[in-house]
Order: structure tokens, then C-alpha cells, then sequence
């Protein structure tokens, strides 16, 4: 086994490592979820911990980790009657964001359940990781149905399998560790609460700690069990504290004013539920017993304020997580105003922080450890009737036609689903219907590998005719591995959405293109929420750009739609051909994702010679491949001349306008992609 990184060597991210003790002081705190860029050494800061952990005591041989003193009775391994058991070390389980469903909650031999009837049941992860840190690397990117086999456990304490009537249960109570890169994409809100605390972490960009972080990097790297050595003496201080803040834990008080504090603070950022509040309450007990007192304070209740509740507070799924700190401390002195006690904290800010184990250069913020208005009116300029946009790149032109400020994308609305035709196979989601392992059973298959879902009725019917055969005499039903049939079933999957947004001066009037943001940015939302990946090709003045590359972060999206400009001539083709390259390259990387090209434009292509026709014949290359398509038509006034209905028909797909767009919502509008994909 590799020699880990030492805790104590990591130069700076203060925050990551108090929000890592103090789950290590009070395992109820539950979890803390690390944001930040890569090579931040999250993973490693984790991976870190686990050596500083106390030691678990076990019954002896059970494959559940039992506490000897209170054993589970319904453990599979059990029953235990209560003894001293045996100390092991906390384990620290990684859970791979690719890992199967029987990995994670274990494995029940159907074949044996059916034909003995005994329960043979081969331990998950949920298992290992029972009374010790469940850690999930890249937990951002975990499949939908991992995510709500997690949830389960987290709520109930307990893991549970069943199939086909066969049940097994075991304890399944574990520190939930999440590391994520928000680049990649934002957590489901339900996973997101289940962390206690959040930290956001980035590099320094001071140069002597940078320094410091390569040179003790680079020292592990060449004498990994040296490295360690030489900080050992700060380890084992550290986790003699962490031994003497636990035991201090349960003597720690926390008054009713300090509690006042508390509620306030949820109540005055508009948190939902009670969870804020009792983490609060956990993280600031711990805070205390990690700085030796044994009462919680006023900083303590602001320092747990900074770590439970950024990723709580109402936000809008694309604003950046955060805490305004002057509304901290304006809620906190209200509160103690209402008390007439305004309880400072004697040890002073920064008490909790925790110690750095090395020289003057520790003292600084982050780094690494070597780890791994939209106001104005639409003058109509661009839109009068006959009349075309002239502008030619950077020079301003009337009607919009040269480069324009980014406007503000107008307000969102709810959206209904932009579904793509047929049955896909791509990953699991919520927008297109697709064969996945969760969902409706709608047939059987013999299986390719390991039996995941048996169908049941499938099994026994191949079964049947050979019982005389396999000389069966008793009511057990004889099954053999031949007989066994995997079910089939019919889910969602996520889609690849492109969006196709033209930025030309005919579309710069303000008040217009907010719209046409608005709009866009409502999809996005809905792309948010059905777990899509999505990319956004621009086009303008000579040619299109791929302003954001197909990701799972909806944010970038909604980020590079703000800050697009407009202005210039309309090179419709030319942001067409564009989006066929994009996807082109993501059918080779990713051929099971099916995509969903959205085209934002009044269809008044110009430049070059017939721009129009050139269009309609790039429109007509993605139809020839199949892709499924939408096209908002931006066109406005009283004479519109069609072409964004034409382009949708070379497109084979369906049209709707922006003013019905903006109305109300898209699907209740646009006919059903399915349906349009039918009629081509």
C-alpha cells in the first residue's frame, strides 16, 4: 500500500482542512462536499484524512463492521452476541463514478435464492464504508441512480436489496466526502443537502506558497516513506487532538441564545428545511470542543455559518455558491440585539483554524498540495420590412448591424420537455426515452454478463419445461444459469443539446435579443435539470465560433450567453456547418449520447453568394444524418418573410416563434420533436 500524503504538509486551504476535522471531531457534522479547480489537492487532502482517523472496534469476522458493543440484529453476517471485538483502522472507501449498482450496494446470488432459497449476499461499498468515510471523487459526474441508492442510505442509515422479493439488509452509516470540479457541472440539490458543509478551494497565487507547495511535493514524490517520516511527530499530534477534542464533544454546551443565533441566521438567508440549523448547530459544538472550550460562542456560530449553509441558500441554479459575509454579520448582531447578549468569543477569530505543522510559509490561503441592464426600446432597425442587415464586422452600422454591448438575458420561464425520436441507449437522464437499467420492465434478454434484474415470470417460464429432466422432486424449482433472463426496461436518458445562436446585427435590437437570451437561458435551465450536456456555437460578422464546447456544466452555458455580443453580417451556413463538426467529434466520443440541435435566429441569412440557399443545404446535411432539431425564430414586424420556417423544414424539424416563446413556454408551443420527426 502507498505511503499517503500527510495532512500536516499541506501548505494553506485552511478552510478544507477545518472542514475535514471537524468531521473527524464529530462524525454527525455529515460530510463536507470540496469545490474548487483541479489540481487544488482535494483528493488528496481526503485521502490525508483517513490516516488521522481513531480507530474502529469491530466484531471479529463480520464482513459489516459491527460494533461489538451494540451488533446490528439484522446483520446478514449476525446474529453477534456483545464482546470486545477487535480495533482496525477507519476505512476510507473510494466510490469510482463509473461503478455498477450491485458494486455499490452489493450482490445477491439469484440463482442460489431461487433454487435453495438461501440468502447469498456478497457485500457492497455501502458495506465497507459502514462507521467509516464513503468518498466520492468527481461526485458531480455520479449516474442518477448511484445518486439515489446514496440518498437512501444517507437517510435511513441502512442499505437495502431486493430483488424479485429476496431482501437483504445491513447498516450502512458512513462521512459522505464529495470532491467536484463545477466546471464539469453543478450536483443534484438532493445530494447537495445531504453534505453538511461545503468548502471552496483554489489555488494560491502568492508565489512563495506556490514555491512550497512544488518542493514538498516534489520531496514526497522522490522518498514518499521519508516525506512521511519527517512529519510524523505533527501527525500524531494532530490526531491526539482530534482524540481529545471527541472526547471533550459530549461535555460541550450550547445555550439558548447561541441557539437564537442559529435559527436566525437560516431564517434571515431563506435556507429550505431544518437540516441548516441542526448541521449549524453539530458544526459549531465541534468548533468548541476543537478549540478546547466547552461552550459554543457567537465566531463559532459564524464559522459554522460559512461552511453549512452556502450551498443551502436560495439561489438560482446558475449563481455562483456563496455567502454575502456583511449579511452574516448583520444577521448575528440582530439576533443578539434581541437578546440584549452579545457573547464574544474569548479565543478570538480564527480559533477553530486548525494547525499547520510547518513554517511561516503555512500561514497563507490556498493552494495546492501537489494533488492530484437590458433597458432601451427596439427601434426596428434590422427588422423593417425588405430591409437587411449591412453591417460588416466591426464598424457600426444602423440598424444593429455592428458590434453591440452584451445585453441581459430577459426573465426565465418554465419550460416543457424537447424530446429526441426513437429509443436511445445513452446515459441515464431525463429528457428522451431510452433502454436503461432503472425504469419500466417492457421484456426480457438473457444476460450478457452479470444478472442485474432478473425478470422473474421470463426465468420461470425457460425454466419450466425442463424440471422432468433435471429430475426434480421436491416443490424447489431446479434453475440453471441458462434459464436466468434479464429484464429490460424503458427510462430517460440526457441528451446532448446544442445550441446554434445567431448574434448577427439583425438580431441586436436589445430589447429583442434579452428576449432571445431569456429564452435561451430557459433552456438551459431545463437542460440543468434533465442532466444534459450541452454546447453553444455562436455565429456573426464572417463566421461561427464554438463559444462553449459540449460539457455537463450548464453554468459555463449560461455564463458565455451573458457576455455574447452582437453585431455584423448573419453567416447562417457558416453556424450550421459548425455545429455539424461539434457533433461530429461527440458522436466519436460519445456515440450513445443522442443530440438535440437548438437554432436561435430569424433565418435572414447574409454574405457570399445566395446565403439563403447555402443555408438550407447545411440545414439539409444534419436531417441526412438524422438529427433531431428545433428552430426559435426570432423574426419580428408585420412582414415576415418565413426563412427561419424554411430552415427548420430543411432541418427536419419543427418551428415556433419568439413571441410564443416568450408567452409562455416552448413546449407548449412547439410541437413535439417526436412528432415532427415522424412527419419527415
Amino acid at each position: 500500500m502507498s505511503t499517503p500524503y500527510p495532512f500536516t504538509a499541506l501548505v494553506g486551504q485552511d478552510d478544507l482542512r477545518l472542514g475535514l476535522l471537524l468531521n473527524a471531531v464529530s462524525p454527525a457534522v455529515g460530510g463536507v462536499l470540496v469545490r474548487g479547480e483541479k489540481g487544488t489537492a482535494k483528493s488528496t487532502a481526503v485521502r490525508a484524512l483517513a490516516a488521522l482517523m481513531p480507530e474502529v472496534a469491530v466484531v471479529a469476522g463480520c464482513r459489516f463492521s459491527c460494533d461489538p458493543g451494540a451488533p446490528d440484529p439484522a446483520c446478514p453476517d449476525g446474529p453477534h452476541e456483545a464482546g470486545t471485538g477487535v480495533s482496525r483502522a477507519a476505512r476510507t472507501v473510494e466510490l469510482p463514478v463509473g461503478a455498477s449498482e450491485d458494486r455499490l450496494v452489493g450482490a445477491l446470488d439469484i440463482e442460489r435464492a431461487l433454487s435453495e432459497g438461501v440468502k447469498a449476499f456478497e457485500p457492497g461499498l455501502l458495506a465497507d464504508a459502514h462507521r467509516g468515510i464513503l468518498y466520492v471523487d468527481e461526485v458531480n459526474l455520479l449516474h442518477d441512480h448511484l445518486v439515489d441508492l446514496l440518498l437512501d442510505a444517507a437517510a435511513m442509515g441502512a442499505s437495502y436489496v431486493e430483488r424479485e422479493g429476496v431482501s437483504v439488509r445491513h447498516a450502512a452509516r458512513f462521512l459522505l466526502v464529495g470532491t467536484m470540479n463545477p466546471e464539469e457541472g453543478e450536483l443534484r440539490p438532493q445530494l447537495l443537502d445531504r453534505f453538511g458543509l461545503t468548502v471552496e478551494v483554489a489555488a494560491s497565487r502568492e508565489t512563495d506558497l506556490r514555491v512550497e507547495v512544488v518542493r514538498r511535493r516534489l520531496a514526497y514524490d522522490d522518498d514518499p516513506a521519508g516525506f512521511a517520516a519527517r512529519w510524523a511527530d505533527e501527525e500524531a499530534a494532530l490526531r491526539e487532538r482530534i482524540v481529545s477534542a471527541r472526547a471533550l464533544l459530549p461535555r460541550v454546551v450550547l445555550g439558548d441564545s447561541v441557539l437564537r443565533q442559529i435559527a436566525a441566521t437560516c431564517a434571515a438567508f431563506e435556507v429550505d428545511g431544518m437540516r441548516a440549523d441542526i448541521v449549524m448547530a453539530r458544526t459549531a459544538t465541534a468548533l468548541a470542543a476543537w478549540a478546547g472550550r466547552e461552550e459554543v460562542v457567537s465566531d463559532d456560530v459564524r464559522q459554522a455559518a460559512l461552511l453549512a449553509l452556502p450551498h443551502r441558500r436560495r439561489r438560482n441554479p446558475f449563481d455562483a455558491p456563496g455567502l454575502d459575509e456583511d449579511r452574516l454579520d448583520e444577521a448575528l448582531q440582530d439576533a443578539a440585539d434581541e437578546q440584549g447578549d452579545d457573547d464574544p468569543d474569548p479565543d478570538g477569530p480564527g480559533g477553530g483554524v486548525p494547525p499547520q505543522g510547518g513554517g511561516p510559509e503555512s500561514d497563507g490561503g490556498g493552494s495546492d498540495a501537489g494533488g492530484s441592464d437590458d433597458g432601451g426600446t427596439d427601434d426596428g432597425g434590422a427588422d423593417a420590412p425588405g430591409r437587411e442587415d449591412t453591417g460588416s464586422g466591426d464598424a457600426p452600422a444602423p440598424g444593429g448591424g455592428g458590434e453591440q454591448q452584451p445585453v441581459r438575458a430577459g426573465e426565465p420561464f418554465r419550460t416543457k420537455v424537447l424530446s429526441v425520436p426513437g429509443l436511445g441507449e445513452g446515459a441515464a437522464g431525463r429528457r428522451s426515452r431510452a433502454r436503461t437499467e432503472h425504469g419500466r420492465t417492457t421484456g426480457s434478454r438473457r444476460p450478457e454478463g452479470a444478472l442485474t434484474k432478473l425478470h422473474l415470470a421470463a426465468t420461470v417460464q425457460a425454466a419450466a419445461p425442463h424440471q422432468r429432466a433435471r429430475g426434480r422432486s421436491g416443490r424447489g424449482l431446479v434453475v440453471r444459469r441458462d434459464d436466468l433472463r434479464q429484464a429490460t426496461r424503458e427510462g430517460r436518458e440526457g441528451n446532448l443539446v446544442l445550441f446554434v445562436v445567431d448574434a448577427s446585427g439583425s438580431m441586436a435590437a436589445r430589447q429583442r435579443m434579452s428576449a432571445v437570451k431569456g429564452a435561451v437561458m430557459s433552456l438551459l435551465l431545463d437542460a440543468y435539470q434533465r442532466r444534459d450536456k450541452v454546447g453553444l456555437v455562436t455565429f456573426r460578422g464572417k463566421d461561427a465560433e464554438v463559444a462553449l464546447p459540449p460539457t455537463s456544466s450548464v453554468d459555463a452555458a449560461a455564463a458565455r450567453l451573458e457576455s455574447l455580443p452582437t453585431g455584423g453580417r448573419t453567416p447562417l451556413a457558416a453556424g450550421l456547418l459548425k455545429a455539424h463538426d461539434v457533433l461530429r467529434v461527440e458522436r466519436l466520443r460519445d456515440p450513445s449520447r443522442r443530440p438535440l440541435l437548438v437554432v436561435v435566429t430569424d433565418g435572414r441569412a447574409t454574405g457570399g453568394v445566395d446565403p439563403v440557399a447555402l443555408a438550407g443545404r447545411a440545414g439539409r446535411l444534419h436531417a441526412s444524418e438524422g438529427t433531431a432539431s428545433v428552430v426559435v425564430d426570432c423574426e419580428s414586424g408585420f412582414v415576415r418573410l418565413g426563412l427561419a420556417a424554411q430552415l427548420a423544414r430543411d432541418l427536419g424539424g419543427s418551428a415556433v416563434t419568439l413571441d410564443e416563446l416568450r408567452a409562455d413556454s416552448i413546449a407548449g408551443l412547439v410541437k413535439d420533436i417526436t412528432a415532427a420527426g415522424r412527419a419527415a
